[in-house]
This record gives structure tokens, sequence and C-alpha cells, in this order.
């Protein structure tokens, strides 16, 4: 696909990511999709409000009817696609940084759009051949209230509240300024728990941290632990569709750990899960264990939902699903990553035992994670050209499903393209941190110096 990468597409606002540019997307999506009703959400980025102006002038000028939903998760937004039985276009760049927006497209049944789909909806932006309603037949837009209380209420009738209530759990949150932070604090004191805050004012310019959920930025919320005697961290991207945890004692859990835990409680012997090329090992050891099936896809939530829905088409049962990012899918609620649900769920382990008892089993593993910018193309095929190189020329078994991934053994590294930046991403994993540094760094130095020579 040239527009719609792992996850939607996305770029610098006003600069790649233009209102222009939006109004064709939804356009086109009008088009293709032939509903006569379409949402619209967002996230708080700065520049949501302005493109999602664009997005239903495009939708209202191809005949289509739009629901302005306003600020809301995208698992909301979701909630709300499948309640209503109406295609939605989200606002949101997830985890980018706040100068990115982006779009992402849900089908009527509540789940992104799988490949196939993207690809309709792409053919007809790229040929232009989006249909333009007369002037006396152009949709209509209504503004939609309430749907993040909705949406909480449905979280809480799929949630184990007893249990979690029972454990009287204090819960630091950390929503990051966006749209988690209108439902997220309602919804785990409602669980029960005791919640405190910090970053939840729902803010664009995102002043407290950026949106990305990664270790870096999210030192205030282990102060928070720390600070308040809480039992767990939670923490969102921006759109609230993942959730990233911290112990008790203030301490960041992978998230491939927090993956691995909870596959370990959903997973019984058949089952099949669906993870990314970028794997860890501690979710190939849970499966093994276990005795259930692991199927790979190229990183991003399209190719997993594309997955699990073929799998699922076969009888497969497939009762978790997703990457060491803090997104996972639990298809029998619904085929979305939901950080809200996620983290409840994570919570009804935390009842039972503390956070670090629960990954103990999963800290086995060493995380080395590098990102190289490009500037150009070429500079980007350089890297990739030098990757398959070192691929080559390496005795490791090679994955080239997304990227390039060389197993080990003992340890793995991948390099690949960011499918949402500029960026050309690293990863390697390994039982001893030294090991893994050393097939991190010999990849980057690879690929910087290729980048350097191109």
């Amino acid at each position: 696909m040239q527009v719609f990468g792992s996850s939607g597409t996305r770029g610098v606002a006003n600069e790649e990511l233009t209102p222009a540019f939006v109004l064709r997307v939804a356009k086109a999506a009008g088009t293709a999709w032939g509903a006569e009703r379409v949402a619209i959400a967002r996230d708080t980025r700065y520049t949501g409000r302005m493109l999602a102006d664009a997005a239903a002038s495009g939708l209202a000028s191809t005949g289509t009817d739009v629901d302005r939903l306003g600020v809301l998760p995208t698992p909301g937004a979701q909630f709300y696609a499948e309640r209503e039985g109406v295609p939605v276009i989200v606002i949101t760049a997830s985890h980018n940084p706040p100068q990115y927006n982006g779009v992402k497209l849900v089908g009527r049944d509540g789940i992104e759009l799988v490949v196939s789909d993207l690809e309709d909806i792409e053919q007809v932006l790229l040929a232009e051949s989006a249909t333009v309603a007369p002037w006396d037949e152009t949709g209509r837009v209504r503004e939609i209230e309430g749907i993040t209380r909705e949406y909480v209420e449905e979280l809480l009738a799929a949630s184990d509240r007893e249990t979690i209530a029972d454990a009287e759990l204090t819960v630091a949150l950390d929503p990051g300024h966006g749209s988690g932070t209108l439902t997220s604090p309602e919804f785990f004191r409602e669980l029960g728990c005791r919640v405190v805050t910090v970053n939840g004012q729902p803010d664009g310019h995102f002043p407290g941290r950026d949106p990305e959920p990664v270790p870096d930025n999210l030192e205030d919320l282990g102060q928070l632990v720390r600070a308040t005697d809480a039992d767990v961290g939670i923490a969102h991207d921006g759109d609230a569709d993942r959730a990233i945890f911290f112990d008790e004692n203030g301490e960041y859990v992978s998230g491939d750990a927090t993956l691995a835990a909870l596959a370990a409680a959903e997973l019984e012997a058949g089952d099949t899960t669906v993870s990314a090329v970028n794997v860890s090992q501690r979710l190939v050891d849970v499966v093994n264990d276990v005795g259930a099936d692991l199927e790979l896809t190229p990183i991003g939530s399209t190719n997993i939902i594309t997955r699990i829905e073929e799998l699922e088409e076969k009888g497969k049962r497939v009762p978790i699903a997703g990457e060491g990012n803090g997104g996972i899918f639990f298809p029998a609620f619904r085929l979305s990553r939901d950080g809200a649900f996620t983290a409840a769920r994570f919570l009804e382990l935390v009842a039972e035992r503390p956070v670090s008892e629960i990954v103990a089993p999963y800290d086995d593993y060493a995380n080395v994670r590098y990102n190289i910018e490009y500037e150009s193309t070429a500079e980007r095929d350089a890297m990739i050209d030098a990757a398959a190189n070192h691929a080559q020329a390496s005795d490791a078994e090679l994955n080239t499903r997304d990227g390039y991934r060389l197993d080990h053994g003992d340890a793995w590294v991948l390099a690949r393209p960011s499918g949402t930046e500029p960026l050309v991403r690293i990863y390697a994993e390994a039982r001893d941190s030294d090991r893994a540094n050393e097939l991190a760094e010999e990849m980057y130095e690879t690929l910087a110096d290729a980048k350097t020579d191109a």
C-alpha cells in the first residue's frame, strides 16, 4: 500500500498531512464505503479539530451524513462503530510526537480495516475517482454527546469489578494528556480503585511528556507510584489503545513481559495467538509451555487483525494477541486494542499478587531498541540494502516477513523501516544484556555507515 501503512496514514500536520489530503482520504472512504452515515472521532492533538473538520467536509461532499464524536479514545470510537453499525474515521497519530497527526479507518463492525479494505479505499484515492453528491444531496453533520460515558459503561460491564474492588488497589495513572484523560480516571475509580494521576489534563501540545509510553517518557509515573505507595502504574499513548505498566516499586515493566503474563492467564492447549515479527522470546516460551500455537505477522495492528480474522474463519480460538508495545487484543471482547480494557484485565491479576511477582517469570530477557532517522528515500534504501547484506552474511536464521530478523538461538536482532515515521528501527533481545547490546550496535553501525555513504 502506498498511503496506508501498518496503522493508518500519518505525517507532520499541515506539512505532510494537510487538510486537503485528509479531505481526499475522507472522500475516498465515503465513496468506497457507500454508507449513509459515518462517524468522526479524534484524539487531543492541537491539529485534530482542523483535520476532523476537513474529514467531515470530505464525507459530506459524497452525500454521507456525519456523526461528530469529538475527543474520544480510539477504542471508544470502535465501540460506537460496532454499536451503531457505522464506519468511523479517527484523526489520531497515536504514539507519534505532538507535531504529527494521522487518519485511522474503522469498519462498521468496530474493527480497524483489514489490508484488502484499505486497498479498496486507496485505489479510489489514487485514481481520484471519489463521487461527489449534488448540492442538495450533500450530507448533514451532527454532534453526538455522551459517548465517553457510554464507552466507560461498556468497559465496566466487561470487567471483573468485584475482584478488582475487593483488592482495594491504588492505581497511579499517566494518560499522557491524550484522549484517555477523559475516560480512564473515571473507569478505574468505578472499578473500585483509588486513582492518582499525572499528565491528566487533555492537552494537544503534550506538555508533560511525549505520547509514546516508553521508559524515557514515563519517569514521572515511576515517581508517582513510589510517592503514593501505589500498587501499579498505568500509562497510555495518545489515543489510549495501549497500556504500559509499572510495578509496585515504581519500576517500568516491559510490554513484552506484560503480554506474556496476560497470555499465560488466557491461553490453553490448542489455542493460537498472533504477534508481530519482533515478538519476544517471553511469549514464545509461554506458547510452548501451554501447548498453543504462535502466528507471526508484519508489525502493525492492521496486519495482526487481518491474521486473527483469517484464523477465526478457520475455526481457531484466538483469546489474546498483540505486540510488546502495550497494544493487546482480547478478540472475545472486541477485535481492537484497548488500553483501558487491557489494564482492567491486568488489574485482575494484580488483585491476586503484586505486579513484580506477576512478571517475574518473564524478566529473563534484555531488550535494546535503536532508531536511525533518515531524510531521503536514498538514505532509507541504503540502510535497508545494508541490513539485507548484513543478514545474508550472517549464519543466523533469517526471517524477512517485515524487515530483516536474525535469530541466533540465544538472541535475535531485527532491522525494519517504521511504518509511521522516517525511521529505521533496530530491535534486539537476549538473555544477557551485553549480548543484546552487541547485536543491536553491530546492526546500528552497519546501517549508520550506509546512511553516511548514501
